[in-house]
């Protein structure tokens, strides 16, 4: 049954709760002494509490007008764009996926992709702590979601992180140098757990040439060649999360492909 007006718009509202809190998250798991739960939401510049009315996702930045009502020093953009960007995954998830288990696993997965996208590209780190329990968080999902069975799941689990270790592996064999991290490798794990196996071709290739085309352009840009690292964790993300919408689109060019050439 096709969600109601008024259960996708709560879906959004809801999903733009959730990104504020994402936000908290991004900003303070990278650094060890922040708790993500204590002190209370307050100005990274100069640390003064936020009142409510401060922090309504969305409405207080453009209210404030990209602001900080004490020291008058810049936000930055990020925190509305996750905001935007977890309310429409939200109202896009249960579009889907309907009022179900489903939704909900995937809900706590687009939001495990988002933390990790953010953080990967200032921090060039995907954090363990979300990663490791994503990939048992997956698993789980598979057992009690008719999305995937957990066969599937754990295939994809043990090809996705066995692949990128082997290419890490040969890489660094071949280089002698790191050309992918751990973080990497465990993302595609919990990539796969949440997937299936299936998705990960589409994901590899998409990501690798997105990845590839960026950093092309971004070495020859800043001119430090081949020397410059790229966090993959995005590329990795968004390619997931387009597989995770349009995964029919996705295999119905496999269909056009493989009867094109057969």
């Amino acid at each position: 049954m096709e969600p109601t007006t008024l259960t996708l718009f709560v879906a959004l509202i809801f999903g733009a709760i959730i990104g504020s809190f994402l936000n908290v998250v991004i900003h303070r798991l990278p650094t060890d002494k922040s708790s993500i739960v204590f002190p209370a939401s307050h100005c990274p510049g100069c640390q003064h509490p936020l009142a409510w009315y401060e922090n309504i996702p969305l409405i207080s930045y453009l209210v404030l007008r990209g602001r900080c009502s004490h020291c008058h020093q810049w936000i930055s953009l990020r925190y509305p764009i996750v905001e935007l960007c977890m309310a429409l995954l939200s109202a896009a998830i249960v579009h889907r996926f309907g009022l179900t288990i489903t939704a909900g696993g995937y809900f706590l997965f687009c939001a495990a992709l988002l933390i990790i996208i953010w953080i990967d590209l200032q921090h060039q780190i995907i954090p363990d702590v979300i990663s490791l329990p994503g990939i048992i968080l997956g698993l789980i999902f598979a057992i009690v979601s008719p999305a995937l069975t957990w066969q599937d799941s754990l295939i994809g689990l043990l090809t996705g992180g066995g692949l990128l270790y082997a290419l890490a592996l040969f890489y660094y064999l071949w280089r002698k140098q790191e050309g992918m991290g751990g973080g990497d490798i465990k993302l595609l794990a919990m990539i796969g757990a949440f997937l299936g196996w299936q998705a990960l071709p589409f994901v590899i290739f998409a990501s690798s040439l997105t990845g590839s085309c960026v950093g092309i352009a971004v070495m020859i840009k800043e001119g430090k060649g081949a020397k410059m690292r790229i966090p993959f964790g995005p590329f990795l993300s968004l390619a997931a999360l387009v597989y995770l919408f349009f995964a029919d689109q996705v295999n119905l060019l496999y269909q056009f492909y493989l009867q094109g050439t057969l």
